[in-house]
Parts: C-alpha cells; structure tokens; sequence
C-alpha cells in the first residue's frame, strides 16, 4: 500500500476516533448499554407529579429555553418566581445546572421574564407541562 494512502487510512481512523462519545463504559457485544430512565430520577418524578421548588440561575441562550440534569430535551416546564409570582414556560434543551443546589438553569429571555437578572439566582417552583 502506498504511503499516502496509509497516511490517508490512519488520518481518516483517528477522526473517525475523535467523532465518539464516551459513554464512561465499553459496551460489550453480549451486554446491551443500559440508559438511565428520567422518570426514575426522583426530582423528575416530583416535577411530573406536581411540581417542585428549587434554586434557578440563568445562562446566556436564545429564546425561552432551560437546562436541566434529567428531564428529556423538549420536555415543557412552568417555572414561577416564588418571590414575585411571575411564571414563563420553558423548553428542556440543554444539560445543566452543574452548580451543586441548582435545580434549573434558565436562558436569560426567561430570566427576564420572571424577573431574575438583577439577583442571577432565585427560588422557583417547577411544574411540567403536559
């Protein structure tokens, strides 16, 4: 084989290499890799029987979107400013908060529309939305 293409194989395997995404396990072909189930997760269990309160932040993102650890992507939340009354439905589109005692993180047009950017942080209930 010519070098080139040997080169061209070996480039083109390392990219391949650097295009996975580890999953903190090597999955077996006789062991089928297990994901974890959000509704097992007890404060998704709480929001989807009626909500919960938490501590939300907010980061920089477009439209009325939030993140959190285990609600799937697109999963609907009403999230109400305990402290002023003023509530926003968001959209699950990102993981997060990884601050530890955070329970949500908002983008800031949402933030903004319960009234939190001055503070960064504030006390919230969180209700999914069927």
């Amino acid at each position: 084989m010519p070098r080139k293409s040997l080169a061209a194989l070996m480039a083109a395997l390392l990219l391949a290499a650097c295009g996975s995404v580890p999953t903190g396990r090597s999955p077996t072909a006789d062991a089928p890799v297990q994901r974890p189930s959000w509704a097992g997760e007890p404060r998704a269990r709480a929001l989807a029987s009626g909500g919960s309160i938490g501590t939300a932040s907010y980061y920089h993102a477009a439209g009325l979107t939030a993140a959190h650890r285990t609600l799937p992507f697109g999963t609907r939340v009403r999230v109400t400013n305990t402290a002023n009354g003023r509530s926003v439905v968001v959209r699950v589109a990102d993981r997060g908060p990884f601050v530890h005692g955070r329970a949500i993180d908002l983008s800031d047009e949402a933030a903004d529309a319960v009234g939190m950017t001055q503070s960064g942080v504030a006390q919230v209930r969180m209700e999914v939305v069927r």
